[in-house]
């Protein structure tokens, strides 16, 4: 079950990303780097407030909505998100302090409360492990922001009009799905509930907002220390590593910590261990490869996706970048699977409290003395900062396995594939594309051959598994 729901997820992510690798190779191309920029930032302070208005309901929705045992969160969610919303002017006028101008600030405001209400249907299919559903309403939304983004290109090439493209996007995605995750939803504003929501989703919410404030200060003292032409360059370098990179860790995450909260109330702590024992493996041998080979070709993936006025900044940044999402993934898609099976929600706020300030303090200086490449040596070690912390805290709250020698073997796997690579790449004279080509084609031969040889996330039980169903179904097809 899990690999089938991860597969799904992984199936949707894989075709979004790829919907918005075009979208990033036509944005920089018709849009210019400060209007793009704009619109960049008014994202990731959308991205901030959003993460506010839904932290509240995200543990509700995985420790109560998942177990679908006939409790039904919805109307709670819904009311507390409505009331959430009236925040918004506060959120205008926190848009302006940061920098953007009142018609920006008003764009990436509506573009938060169209994110909010996107993210929070999206978890409540997942969490009844709703895999389909999901995926169409991402592939909607990555679909609606490519066509409307490149009808605003052709109209009025703006970061505001782009912005507020965006938050059609995500509408349409939610009226996709709406359906599947509201129908027959009774809005209750029970003062008693919303206060005891209120009490247990504060400290996960100051968390999350928190992360998402860590995840996004680079980029605003880029535009105050340097402008918002270079905050522009050095988002789409960064968001091109998260997308593409994010992608496998995400869709296995919203499969697991799902299937981890029921395993967990029907079998026990034993059965959980062993559960999260599987999906760290399977997560780390898909992330700690990918990460490594981004970094080896990101010159050719950058002067590939990115226009010319963003390749030069993204060739320095990527490798860094890619290395810092490795420890970003094991902190949010595997150690905090401790803190939420243990209920110890302030733990993600001290986490976050970690994470955040080293983000800010190695951002000032280290933009401060290199500019675009001091903020993406800051962003590792923020995120290097967090990994530690949370590896400490997971400790004192629910004991989550680490199996050391399944993870070497996938280390020594992932090590002899880079070599691979950077060897190739050293001796390859060919153009970005087929020379990207190659190196991936190089690099999944050999990783794909150890994998087997290692039976890492025992490769070789399941492929023969998945040939026996495949013949049992092809041979019952042909009877009927």
């Amino acid at each position: 079950m899990l690999i089938g729901q991860a597969s799904i997820n992984l199936t949707a992510n894989v075709l979004s990303a790829l919907l918005g690798l075009l979208s990033v190779f036509i944005f920089t191309r018709l849009f210019a780097p400060h209007d793009y920029g704009i619109f960049l930032l008014g994202v990731g302070f959308a991205s901030v407030i959003s993460v506010f208005l839904v932290g509240w309901f995200r543990n509700l929705i995985l420790s109560g909505h998942a177990r679908n045992d006939g409790t039904d969160v919805r109307g709670l969610v819904a009311s507390g998100y409505l009331i959430c919303c009236l925040t918004a002017p506060i959120a205008y006028l926190l848009a302006r302090f940061v920098g953007l101008d009142t018609a920006a600030a008003l764009a990436a405001v509506v573009l938060a409360i169209a994110i909010g209400l996107f993210e929070l249907t999206q978890d409540l299919l997942r969490a009844r492990l709703k895999a389909l559903s999901v995926m169409k309403a991402t592939l909607v939304r990555a679909a609606a922001l490519l066509c409307l983004g490149v009808v605003v290109a052709l109209v009025s090439p703006t970061g505001i009009l782009l912005l507020l493209a965006a938050a059609s996007a995500y509408l349409v995605a939610v009226l996709v799905q709406s359906r599947s995750a509201w129908r027959d939803t009774i809005i209750n504003f029970d003062r008693a509930d919303l206060r005891s929501l209120a009490r247990t989703g504060l400290p996960l919410t100051l968390s999350l907002t928190l992360l998402a404030i860590s995840s996004v200060t680079d980029r605003f003292m880029i535009a105050n220390l340097i402008g918002a032409a270079d905050a522009g360059k050095y988002v789409a370098a960064l968001d091109l590593v998260r997308q593409t990179l994010m992608m496998p860790a995400m869709s296995m995450a919203a499969a697991f910590f799902p299937m981890a909260v029921q395993i967990h109330a029907r079998q026990g702590d034993a059965a959980v261990r062993t559960h999260l024992a599987d999906c760290l493996e399977l997560l780390a041998g898909v992330t700690l490869p990918a990460c490594l080979g981004f970094a080896l070709i990101a010159p050719h993936v950058a002067n590939i996706v990115l226009g010319a006025d963003f390749r030069a900044v993204a060739s320095e940044i990527m490798p860094v970048i890619a290395i810092a999402v490795l420890f970003q993934v094991l902190t949010q898609q595997y150690l905090h699977a401790s803190f939420l099976l243990s209920g110890r929600n302030s733990f993600y706020l001290i986490n976050t409290a970690s994470i955040i300030a080293a983000n800010v303090i190695l951002s000032y200086v280290l933009v401060s003395l290199d500019g675009t490449i001091g903020a993406a040596w800051a962003r590792l070690g923020a995120d290097i900062t967090g990994f530690v912390c949370a590896l400490i805290l997971s400790r004192f709250a629910f004991q989550i396995p680490i199996p050391l020698g399944r993870l070497a073997l996938i280390a020594i796997a992932a090590l002899a594939m880079a070599l691979t690579v950077g060897a190739l790449d050293r001796a390859l004279d060919l153009a970005d594309l087929p020379a990207s080509i190659v190196l991936i084609g190089a690099g999944l031969a050999v990783y794909a051959a150890l994998c087997w040889l290692f039976n890492i996330a025992r490769l070789r039980g399941r492929l023969k598994r998945g040939l026996v169903m495949f013949h049992t179904r092809s041979a019952n097809s042909n009877v009927g």
